[in-house]
């Protein structure tokens, strides 16, 4: 999934706050990492990308072992040792020990977790493990980052919230336009979210279809068109309404200094002008009545 993060919002309003490991210990972030950005782990499975979002956002010194990560996100402890084992495959997890000397003059080994937001090859982890780890180069300018349309983000961020949504790149890339139709008739992004994640059956099998299934079902009616205004010219002059044809460039025939051809009416009065409103609502209403399905 492209933007697969838990957040503490995504956690049980029960959960308590992550723990820390004893000092010395826990989460080690590797050096030079590129800035954080959305589309951290859209290269990994929904899963892992979830948990290596968690992950990522955690302090240095947190606990992350299986069974401290069990208690705090919706995965069993096999399934977070299988998670983490293929977050080190694809470059963001490294788990070793390291050398500590204290002041004392007494030495010993410190296991250690180091994670990494940028995913690194084995090269680059065997520098770091001799000490002299490489920069991380910068993008060439002629290869920007990949711009995500409203709609693939809105999809892509809702494993944040709801991690039983969780969705692949290319669940997101095939239900966008679903999206962007919800967007076309008026609907917000909280709109969106809540036709998506409100009542959910537990457990979700299948989340791109449900989504799929909700997208097209709950689409909502088409914005009915904007009523025309009612509308009646008058004068410009001396205020005296008429009839559009009764008043080329805006004036009346009197205030122009001619007489009225007689082909021109007379200037309307009160309760013709309430007349001729009435016959264009009684107008109106018809042509809705003729456009309604029986």
């Amino acid at each position: 999934m492209a933007d697969a993060n838990l957040s503490a919002a995504s956690l049980p309003a029960h959960a308590s706050p992550h723990p820390m490991a004893n000092p010395g210990y826990g989460k080690r972030s590797a050096p030079d990492q590129l800035p954080r950005t959305n589309h951290d782990f859209a290269h990994l499975p929904p899963r892992e990308a979830a948990i290596a979002a968690y992950i990522d956002r955690l302090p240095d010194g947190a606990d992350i072992s299986v069974k401290t990560l069990a208690k705090h996100l919706p995965y069993g402890q096999c399934a977070l040792r299988t998670a983490l084992n293929n977050l080190q495959r694809a470059g963001h997890l490294r788990r070793g020990r390291e050398h500590l000397t204290s002041d004392s003059g007494g030495a010993r080994w410190i296991t250690r977790s180091w994670f990494s937001r940028t995913a690194r090859d084995d090269a680059w982890w065997a520098a770091f493990t001799r000490g002299d780890a490489p920069q991380e180069p910068t993008e060439p300018p002629d290869r920007p980052r990949p711009t995500r349309s409203r709609a693939y983000v809105l999809l892509a961020a809702l494993g944040r919230e709801t991690p039983a949504l969780s969705l692949s790149a290319a669940d997101c890339a095939a239900l966008a336009p679903l999206v962007v139709a919800w967007y076309d008739r008026g609907a917000t992004d909280t709109d969106v979210l809540r036709a998506l994640t409100t009542g959910l059956p537990t457990p979700v099998h299948h989340p791109a279809a449900l989504i799929h299934r909700r997208l097209t079902t709950k689409l909502p009616p088409e914005p009915a068109p904007a009523r025309p205004p009612l509308r009646i010219l008058e004068c410009a002059k001396c205020r005296v309404p008429g009839r559009p044809e009764a008043l080329p460039g805006g004036l009346c025939g009197a205030c122009r200094g001619e007489r009225a051809p007689d082909r021109y009416p007379a200037p309307l009065q009160a309760s013709a002008i309430h007349t001729h409103a009435a016959q264009i609502r009684a107008a109106m209403s018809q042509r809705r009545q003729e456009r309604t399905p029986a």
